[in-house]
């Protein structure tokens, strides 16, 4: 099953720079590609790029300017803040960054989303959630978060349009559907955006426990 989907810029919690993308886009799959757009800076030169994948040790980057691996860079997000980086990989228009230092994605999130807001990141989160259709529990797990929705892999096939619920952890389940599916996917769509505050308040508190491992 396919429908057309939102493709927009991934944030993630991990602590090394995005590989390079191994899958190709679905057989049939619509995208509203809905990326952040940023600027590169390399020596004396300054041309736009976007922001297809951010994490705390790197990015990756669709560059419209010729990116050598081991290059020195600099790129600057909406919120004016530069990060220092270098090239790491490049494959076609695509560029990986390693961050010189780390950096704190909820704060780059919650900056990036004050004032108006026409894009609705996509957070990476491995965590257990529970679908419920007809109040039969499913069990699933979710692989990326926005304020519009969620991406979980789920084994049973899910009716698509039919309401269901959404139960993650330390949350009262949110009514949603199911925009689209393929073999080991399913993109679920709430009713009504989750309200930021909350989303970022739900997204430190799924942090924490890893903070305190590591």
């Amino acid at each position: 099953m396919s429908d057309q989907s939102m493709q927009t810029t991934l944030y993630s919690f991990a602590e090394e720079a995005p590989a390079p993308e191994r899958t190709e886009q679905r057989a049939g799959e619509r995208h509203l590609t809905l990326f952040r757009v940023g600027a590169i800076t390399l020596g004396e030169r300054r041309e736009l790029c976007l922001i297809k994948n951010i994490s705390a040790g790197g990015m990756m980057i669709r560059a419209y300017c010729k990116v050598r691996e081991g290059d020195r860079l600099t790129v600057e997000l909406k919120s004016g803040e530069p990060i220092s980086g270098r090239a790491i990989w490049t494959k076609e228009h695509n560029v990986g960054v390693q961050f010189d230092h780390k950096i704190d994605v909820l704060h780059i999130l919650h900056t990036s989303m004050e004032g108006p807001r026409p894009r609705m990141p996509r957070i990476e989160v491995d965590c257990a959630a529970t679908l419920y259709l007809d109040c039969r529990p499913i069990p699933a797990r979710i692989e990326d978060i926005s304020q519009g929705g969620v991406k979980v892999a789920v084994r049973e096939v899910l009716p698509r349009g039919k309401d269901l619920g959404v139960g993650l952890p330390g949350l009262a389940p949110i009514r949603a559907s199911v925009c689209w599916q393929d073999d080991e996917c399913a993109g679920i769509t709430f009713n009504t955006l989750m309200p930021l505050n909350d989303l970022v308040r739900w997204l430190d508190q799924q942090r924490t426990p890893i903070s305190r491992a590591s």
